[in-house]
């Protein structure tokens, strides 16, 4: 397959799980009516960010992952014919959480899961109390429309997962996202804080020649504004599609894996890599000698 149409929904999530699955599901089939046939929902879509605070009460929304929400999903993916990438609260075990994609391909099977790598703790952003950071690494998967990664929000800021997922030979890298302003930051950082957001998840697709596609929810909740304003770029880092701040919306864009390959052989990161010099990138940091 030559190309594909991705798929993003951003949407304000309510307190009340069945209806977020109501309304994701909802999303999902107006995206497909638009053409699309790999979709990305929001991160934990089925809940409200609930890691604005350290509650042990919202351990209640944990599932496992498969269960009774992939299998529904799968449903709506087979009865469709599209690739699904659903986040999920992942109850691995008693006490032991992830935060959980889903990955659903076009004949309804389920074909694994990614848990998020790496796990903030900032005001309003309490993830640590919740999450285990994943043990699946990174992966893609070859789905009925094409080479797909996925990585988790917080993931975002790290070009060694984008580099690590993109040299298995993902076409686009799926960033399933909850971020947003906090309102004693906003006036004066908002602006920069939205900027960074979207500027290194470009630099990821220059940097590895790739797609990628970022589907943030929009909303406030308690004091968190999300910014909403999804977006899909392409390997020259440019935006080829961007949804608002504020607005329930369905995105979408076709990947064109032609020009991917055409990018890459103008562009040959991967040939010019100097794998033989990169022995201390596994240190935490370099101190002076």
């Amino acid at each position: 397959m030559k190309s594909f149409t991705i798929g993003l929904s951003q949407f304000a999530a309510s307190d009340n799980a069945g209806v977020n699955l109501d309304t994701a599901e909802s999303q999902i089939r107006t995206a497909a009516a638009a053409g699309a046939e790999v979709i990305c929902l929001q991160e934990l879509v089925s809940t409200l960010y609930f890691c604005r605070r350290e509650d042990p009460a919202n351990f209640a929304f944990a599932e496992t992952v498969p269960g009774s929400t992939t299998d529904r999903f799968a449903s709506v993916a087979k009865e469709l014919g599209v690739v699904l990438v659903l986040p999920l609260f992942e109850k691995r075990a008693t006490g032991l959480y992830h935060n959980t994609a889903a990955i659903i391909d076009a004949d309804g099977s389920y074909l694994g899961k990614y848990r998020k790598m790496h796990i903030p703790e900032d005001p309003g952003f309490h993830e640590k109390f919740y999450f285990t950071p994943g043990d699946l690494g990174y992966r893609i998967w070859d789905t009925a429309f094409g080479k797909i990664g996925v990585l988790i929000c917080w993931d975002q800021w790290y070009p060694e997962a984008a580099r690590l997922t993109a040299m298995q030979g993902a076409n686009v890298i799926f960033y399933p996202t909850a971020i947003g302003w906090l309102p004693e930051e906003k006036p004066s950082l908002g602006a920069a804080q939205h900027t960074a957001w979207q500027t290194v998840q470009r630099g990821h697709a220059v940097a590895n020649g790739c797609y990628v596609a970022a589907a943030n929810r929009i909303g406030t909740e308690g004091e968190t504004e999300f910014w909403g304003q999804s977006f899909i770029a392409n390997p020259y880092g440019e935006i080829i599609a961007e949804a608002s701040e504020g607005e329930k919306q369905i995105l979408t864009a076709r990947i064109d894996l032609e020009k991917l390959e055409e990018f890459r052989q103008i562009w040959p990161f991967f040939r010019d890599r100097r794998i033989d010099s990169y022995e201390q990138m596994e240190e935490r940091w370099i101190d002076s000698k």
